[in-house]
């Protein structure tokens, strides 16, 4: 199916308020997005874009991140991407962004969503890439066991949650699953942006990947951008936002 004449023609910044939900909304009925949930935030992060969404008439698979190696992760998505029988655009939120780039090579996949998420050039130490930019204050809150890790309560709230309602943002919180340590060293084999259309949402007001690093990325895969004012988890803060560009990069799709 051909989403190309709803597309933007240009790599660049888009305003969000123009709403290219409602450009696209009668091309892109049955297309495929595949959502990769990001560290820390399971799927249920994803819910008010994923109703956004269906209702425009898109097919949704949200991808639940086992957080234990990113073969794992790479093997769960291509699992779900053997399951959609169309163009699909994989979408992905925070270390998420490491498995799109990997799996995004599959002829299914027309075009790739990063959400304030890692996105490393194969090959790529991310680490030290990383250690290029400012340290972040969640940083401080990672707590480690029995080599995984997760977030002190209050370094969830004040940092990772930042721009989210208190009481979602614990609910969230409480949702959390334990992330195996050595998943943030490991390295991609190739990076599907290199290859595929892309799309980033920077969040501006980030306090966990830094905003100025999610530029850096953005501007190296050439992505149509957007930022906005929001924190790290800017798909439950800004989910209209999300879906705008997610619907976006359909209407670019085959």
């Amino acid at each position: 199916m051909l989403f190309g004449r709803h597309a933007s023609s240009h790599k660049g910044e888009v305003p969000v308020g123009e709403n290219p939900r409602k450009a696209v909304k009668e091309c892109v009925e049955g297309s495929k997005k595949t959502l990769r949930t990001a560290v820390v935030a399971d799927g249920s992060s994803w819910a008010e874009v994923i109703s956004r969404l269906q209702a425009a008439g898109l097919h949704v698979t949200a991808v639940q991140n086992p957080l234990t190696t990113l073969a794992d992760s790479v093997a769960a998505t291509r699992r779900a991407l053997a399951l959609q029988n169309g163009p699909t655009v994989l979408v992905a939120h925070s270390w998420g962004g490491t498995v799109i780039s990997e799996t995004g090579i599959d002829p299914k996949v027309t075009a790739l969503v990063y959400v304030a998420a890692r996105a490393p050039d194969a090959g790529e130490d991310f680490v030290a890439l990383s250690g290029k930019f400012p340290t972040m204050p969640v940083r401080a809150g990672v707590q480690e066991r029995d080599g995984f890790t997760n977030l002190s309560e209050e370094a969830f709230l004040k940092y990772f949650a930042n721009g989210v309602a208190h009481k979602k943002a614990e609910v969230l919180y409480a949702e959390q699953e334990p992330t195996a340590a050595s998943l943030f060293g490991e390295r991609t084999t190739v990076a599907a942006w290199r290859s595929k259309p892309s799309w980033y949402a920077v969040s501006k007001l980030d306090q966990t990947i830094s905003p100025d690093l999610e530029r850096f990325l953005a501007t190296r895969m050439k992505a149509t951008t957007v930022e906005l004012e929001a924190g790290h988890l800017s798909l439950v803060s800004r989910p209209q936002e999300i879906a705008d560009l997610i619907l976006a990069a359909a209407g670019q799709g085959k």
